[in-house]
């Protein structure tokens, strides 16, 4: 059985290699030449034949459950961690466009100087890691973080079908996520109907680098079907 990997906004290999300590084999998908979060989906499926296992992270894990809804025969074991589900919020989309602008017009430099902080707890945000999220959003560009923003702005309402997604589920937050808040992933798991829930401490939205010797483990473990 195959497990792919799928990253956030921004993100790359980077945020799943505490995970990928523990796997002795997965696939980290590419999401950013897509601009929507169902062509996304679509790829990422067409990445393997056969039955797969997915983990999906902040934007990624909102690629993970289009995948569950897309192909509820083949995706086995679901992780959602530090993500949101609900559809656009009033503002959403001016917001969204004003930071694609500043992308454009600053750099990519300056984006993540502006966009990291809010998401790493701040005793976590140290010289060594915010320099390696910092490389990670430079490996990227302002054109596809304009394809990724426009994908979560007219991204499905994943509301109205996670009660529908009925394979072994794990929801996983930073307890101190102030961008998809713990209280979020309850109600996630709530609509879920065979999901549990981990909340990792001293973590916000960037958990699985910011508690690595936590959140690999305990992922890999629940993809090899060991949790």
């Amino acid at each position: 059985m195959a497990i792919v990997l799928i990253p956030g906004l921004l993100c790359d290999r980077y945020c799943w290699e505490p995970v990928l300590d523990h796997l002795s084999e997965a696939t980290v998908a590419d999401v950013g030449s897509q601009d929507s979060i169902t062509q996304m989906a679509t790829d990422c499926l067409a990445l393997s034949e056969g039955l797969l296992e997915v983990a999906g992270h902040s934007m990624g894990a909102r690629v993970a459950m289009e995948m569950a809804r897309l192909a509820p025969n083949r995706v086995q074991r679901l992780v959602l961690m530090d993500t949101g589900f609900k559809p656009l919020k009033d503002g959403e989309v001016e917001k969204r466009a004003e930071i694609v602008a500043f992308g454009h017009e600053h750099g990519m430099e300056a984006l993540a100087a502006r966009w990291l902080p809010p998401m790493v707890h701040e005793p976590n945000q140290t010289p060594e890691l915010m320099g390696a999220l910092t490389d990670m959003v430079l490996r990227s560009n302002p054109e596809r973080h304009e394809r990724q923003i426009h994908a979560l702005v007219t991204r499905p309402d994943a509301e109205a079908y996670l009660p529908r997604i009925a394979c072994p589920t794990l929801v996983v937050v930073g307890r101190q996520d102030q961008w998809s808040p713990p209280e979020q992933h309850e109600e996630i798991m709530a609509l879920l109907p065979n999901a549990r829930m981990e909340i990792v401490e001293n973590a916000g939205h960037f958990a699985p680098v910011e508690q690595p010797d936590v959140v690999g483990p305990m992922v890999a473990s629940f993809l090899k079907g060991d949790a």
